[in-house]
């Protein structure tokens, strides 16, 4: 474990390394998975002037690019939707009563590259992936700013990590996000913050977020979010 944690140290910028402490990550930790649960709203159109409020569950993989977030709308939970990276692909479903297709994103590169940015946005849930994920590549850029990076070729994405006064995880941010998975693809920047940090056994979490897009100089949140429960464990084995 000892010389696993030194060589993890070697390969990451000292700042990332830093962070990953400052967060609670033990170097030598064998957790693969995060998985939380979550209530919030969220807007179907980003015109829409009304919310959507939704539940939700996601696991989060900090050994590899992966997540996979399950939520259900509406009265009942009748809409239900799937958004999850999986095997170097890219998935986006919504279902009505749980068997009606009323969307799904076609793979491609562009889903592809909406997906790594959202991984790599919500590494403050998964900071163990800091360490483990040996897929992501750092590097410095300002003295209160991480950039991240996954992915190769047409699929690779960059998201910039912003620190707040404590050292911790406060925004993450990408220019060009594509907004749709197929033709107009529209790259947009995107933006995600991270409030209300708290203890949770050796970690600080944030539990609550939100998520926005940048169109014509305007600032829209479409999703707001609120973790009800977090908890991360090995299940390699």
């Amino acid at each position: 474990m000892a010389e696993d944690a030194v060589l993890i140290g070697k390969r990451l910028p000292a700042a990332v390394y830093d962070l990953a402490l400052r967060l609670g990550v033990r170097p030598g930790t064998s957790r693969t998975t995060v998985k939380l649960k979550q209530t919030g709203r969220m807007k179907q159109k980003l015109e829409a002037t009304s919310w959507m409020s939704f539940t939700a569950t996601q696991t989060i993989s900090t050994s590899e690019c992966a997540f996979d977030w399950r939520a259900r709308f509406g009265p009942f939970g009748m809409i239900s939707a799937r958004d999850a990276l999986k095997g170097g692909q890219g998935q986006l479903d919504i279902m009505a009563l749980g068997v009606i297709p009323l969307a799904r994103a076609e793979h491609s590169s562009a889903l592809m590259r909406g997906e790594l940015m959202r991984y790599l946005a919500e590494l403050a849930w998964a900071p163990d992936a800091i360490l483990l994920n040996s897929a992501l590549r750092w590097r410095e850029d300002g003295p209160d700013r991480l950039a991240v990076s996954a992915g190769m070729g047409e699929t690779a994405v960059e998201v910039t990590l912003s620190l707040d006064g404590d050292g911790r995880i406060a925004g993450a941010f990408a220019p060009d996000r594509p907004r749709s998975a197929t033709a107009p693809i529209l790259t947009t920047p995107w933006r995600g913050r991270f409030s209300d940090y708290r203890r949770h056994g050796n970690m600080w979490l944030p539990f609550a977020g939100e998520v926005a897009w940048e169109i014509d100089g305007k600032e829209i949140v479409y999703w707001q979010g609120r973790i009800d429960r977090w908890e991360a464990f090995d299940d390699s084995a």
